[in-house]
Formats: structure tokens, C-alpha cells, sequence
């Protein structure tokens, strides 16, 4: 699959870690291609730096890897986006009454804000209940860890969980894109119990049947 991960922070250097050496094309869709760190992971990954909307272009499967606060433009240059699957990785964080905590929520999600952004791309939100650390690696764990995922598309749906697969992830279907309304504060507790309850990043969520 062509993937393209537009951000390449903590989350964009993860995913493309986590799908080196998986059988896909990855290219790197940054503001600055050129830059010494954007080359340091491409050449850690065997990916291609571009520009974010070349990538987003080239792309069968765009990862997005942004900062909220940066999100709406950045995304809204990529273009339509039209028929293709968009993963949106990003948790709309902002700072409230002095905490860290979601911007929005109850009657909205990032997630669909998101596609409404891109009314003619296929969202899936997925990932924001996990660090970096492990999206880049997590076949340590004694557990294969769950991914939660919701979206409109069933067929954007299944190209998703099987990258998520190729990512070391149990892939877990909650529905359609308003379903992000759950998982974002799911990723909240994420959050809560790594970096507030001191639980550290090096952990996922795993589902147990008996």
C-alpha cells in the first residue's frame, strides 16, 4: 500500500518506524522536506520526504499527525481527498481551566470535525489511545495490544485494520464516525493513568476473552 503520514513529530516518526520494513510505500508529507530530521527518519524508514499535499496526493492511506491547534489548515491544503482512507490520529487537545483535557465532546469529535474538513475522504479515527513509543513498537508487550477504530466506510474501514495489524495492533471495529465521541476520552484515560497516575508510556489497552 502507498501510506502517507502527514506530520512528522513523535506520532508521524512512529507510525512510519512501525511500517518500515512492513511492504509499503511510505512517504513523509512535511512543510520542510529537506529538513536534517525529516532525512534522519526517512532514512531510518526507506521512506520519501515531500510536501504534505504531494503526499497526501501519492497516497492510497493518509495518516494524520498533527498538532490540533495546526490541524484545520494544514488538513484543508491537502485537497479533497476525494474516495481515499484518512486516518486521523489526532486527539483535539487544548488546555482548559489549566489542565490538558479534549476541546470537544458529547455532541462532537475531532474525528467528525475531521471529515467534515473532507467531506469526500473515507475517516478513520484510530490510534489516539496509545503512546508513540508503542504505535513504533510493541511486540515486547506480553499481550498483542487493541486498537479501537471507528469510520463511514467499510472498505476504508478494512484497509485501516490491516495496516493497524501491520502495526502490531488488534484491530476492533466500534462503528461509524461518531463512535469517536468514545474513543477520544477513552484516550483521555490513556492519558490519564500514563502521565498523571505515573504509569509511564510503555503499556496499551489489550482485549482478554475467556
Amino acid at each position: 500500500m502507498r501510506i502517507a503520514i502527514i506530520g512528522t513529530g513523535n506520532v508521524g516518526r512512529a507510525i512510519a518506524l512501525g511500517m518500515a520494513d512492513k511492504g509499503h510505500e511510505v512517504m513523509l508529507g512535511s512543510r520542510d522536506p529537506q529538513s536534517a530530521h525529516v532525512v534522519t527518519l526517512a532514512t531510518d524508514t526507506g521512506a520519501t520526504p515531500m510536501l504534505p499535499d504531494a503526499a497526501a496526493a501519492a497516497g492510497d492511506v493518509i495518516f494524520l499527525a498533527l498538532p490540533w491547534r495546526a490541524a484545520e489548515s494544514a488538513v484543508k491544503a491537502l485537497g479533497s481527498l476525494e474516495g481515499k482512507a484518512v486516518v486521523n490520529c489526532m486527539l483535539p487537545l487544548g488546555m482548559i481551566d489549566g489542565t490538558l483535557g479534549l476541546t470537544v465532546g458529547y455532541a462532537t469529535s475531532g474525528g467528525e470535525i475531521v471529515q467534515g474538513w473532507l467531506p469526500g475522504a473515507h475517516v478513520v479515527e484510530t490510534l489516539g489511545q496509545v503512546s508513540a513509543e508503542i504505535m513504533a513498537r510493541n511486540d515486547h508487550l506480553s499481550r498483542r495490544p487493541v486498537m479501537f477504530m471507528a469510520g463511514n466506510d467499510d472498505g476504508a474501514k478494512t484497509q485501516v485494520a490491516a495496516l493497524l495489524t501491520d502495526l502490531g495492533f488488534e484491530a476492533l471495529d466500534t462503528g461509524d464516525i461518531t463512535k469517536s465521541r468514545l474513543l477520544e476520552p477513552y484516550g483521555m484515560v490513556w492519558l490519564n493513568q500514563a502521565l498523571v497516575r505515573g504509569k509511564g508510556r510503555n503499556w496499551a489497552f489489550a482485549a482478554v476473552e475467556g
